[in-house]
């Protein structure tokens, strides 16, 4: 617990509600919380001394107890930008909401807040193009554009779903889109949904003279899969 840190522009700050098992300080709970979730293990090592833990540890500098509720704390954690690969939501979260959670000496831990600095925001890519090149795809501007997502999300066979994506787009909507839960299931198949798919755009462009256009789910169990779909 180190509460003259002075937190850097470049720290991840995050904000744990946490509740302290009888008996347990809640600075000891809040120094804890920020050396597991950073450098902090069980026990000391002798690897160690072969590097600068005061450099890259995670330090707790603030304690607020949460008004109205006994035995809770806010903790809040800065995390040094080196602990964390670029661009990885999946490193990030690893480390801040990972096995921190299951500490003996809190009955209670949740993450409340968390602020990412624009250094480490920089690092991601980001979509590789944004509404305008959906706009030029489209074209359309000056007004929103219209969509929906196919329902039922479940059950349909491709061919009624591409049926229900004609209609809509027939119907004036710019766009459909699977639900996140379409993929390739026995009673529509992903190869199958994308033909009548292509099928409904191609013909309600031949009859409202619009570009149309279909969000398709491509993710499936395995990465070879998925660029096969997209492709």
């Amino acid at each position: 617990y180190t509460p003259d840190y002075q937190v850097k522009e470049t720290d991840i700050l995050a904000a744990f509600r946490m509740t302290p098992q009888p008996g347990v300080p809640p600075e000891e709970c809040g120094a804890a919380v920020a050396a597991e979730s950073s450098t902090g293990t069980w026990t000391t090592v002798w690897t160690d001394g072969l590097t600068s833990l005061d450099s890259y540890k995670g330090r707790c500098y603030d304690l607020e107890p949460v008004k109205g509720e006994e035995n809770q704390y806010i903790a809040y954690v800065a995390y040094p930008l080196d602990l964390f690969e670029e661009g990885s939501v999946t490193n990030l979260f690893t480390s801040i909401v990972g096995n921190v959670f299951g500490f003996k000496a809190l009955r209670a831990l949740r993450l409340e807040d968390l602020r990412i600095p624009p250094a480490y925001v920089k690092t991601f890519q980001g979509p590789p193009h944004g509404i305008e090149v959906e706009r030029d795809k489209l074209n359309k501007y000056g007004r929103p554009l219209l969509g929906c997502t196919i329902k039922p999300k479940l059950g349909l066979s491709a061919k009624n779903y591409g049926r229900a994506v004609y209609e809509c787009l027939r119907g004036g909507l710019d766009f459909t889109k699977d639900d996140e839960n379409v993929n390739s299931q026995p009673f529509m198949r992903w190869r199958d949904r994308f033909l009548f798919v292509a099928e409904a755009i191609y013909k309600s462009q031949a009859e409202t003279g619009e570009i149309k256009g279909h969000y398709l789910n491509a993710t499936a169990g395995t990465c070879e899969e998925m660029l096969k779909r997209a492709q």
